[in-house]
């Protein structure tokens, strides 16, 4: 099966780019998320979803935790992406729900859903890499140690420069500081 860009092969039709092709096609409109992409398409997310169930029968939010975790915590889809294309994937016969605990809904995969999979190797290969080199990312760039110092900046600047000594001396004393900051952060 062919998963390309403008293409969606689970339905055999145009996929997010529309019959142009893939995304970003045509004009940056009403939709454009400036530079954030999605992580899959729904086909890619579909047989991500899949390749989960396969490896133990899970329900909705089980999904969602184990694609967090798999991608270091950078990613979680969300439950009104994941539950439409769990309908998705069983209306294709490609998976089935289970009596799960406490009442949830626990899906498996078919017969139908192992063949899909092995047919589909090359692809959820590539989805797998592409999940493990987000996940080393992640752990590369954990961001929280900046965050908090970028907050304390932000705090700090708003309280000196909202005081009413503040005049245009401390204004530029503050910005000739962070300036220097920034040169020696790009020297690391």
């Amino acid at each position: 099966m062919r998963f390309g860009m403008g293409y969606d092969a689970w339905t055999g039709g145009p996929g997010l780019g529309g019959e142009r092709g893939g995304r970003g096609g045509g004009r940056q409109g009403a939709h454009h998320h400036h530079g954030r992409r999605r992580l899959f398409d729904g086909g890619e997310l579909r047989l991500v979803l899949l390749k989960l169930i396969a490896e133990s029968p899970r329900h909705g939010y089980d999904l969602i935790r184990a694609l967090e975790e798999r991608t270091g915590g950078a990613y979680a889809p969300s439950p009104g992406v994941v539950y439409p294309s769990l309908t998705m994937l069983g209306d294709m016969g490609l998976i089935e729900e289970r009596p799960g605990p406490a009442s949830r809904k626990a899906f498996a995969v078919t017969a139908e859903g192992e063949a899909n999979l092995a047919a589909n190797a090359e692809v959820l290969a590539a989805l797998t890499e592409r999940i493990e080199a987000l996940a080393s990312r992640q752990r590369r760039t954990d961001g929280a140690p900046i965050r908090r110092a970028m907050h304390n900046l932000r705090a700090v600047l708003e309280h000196r420069l909202g005081r009413e000594d503040a005049d245009d001396a401390v204004l530029l004393e503050a910005a000739a500081i962070i300036d220097a900051a920034a040169q020696k952060i790009e020297r690391l």
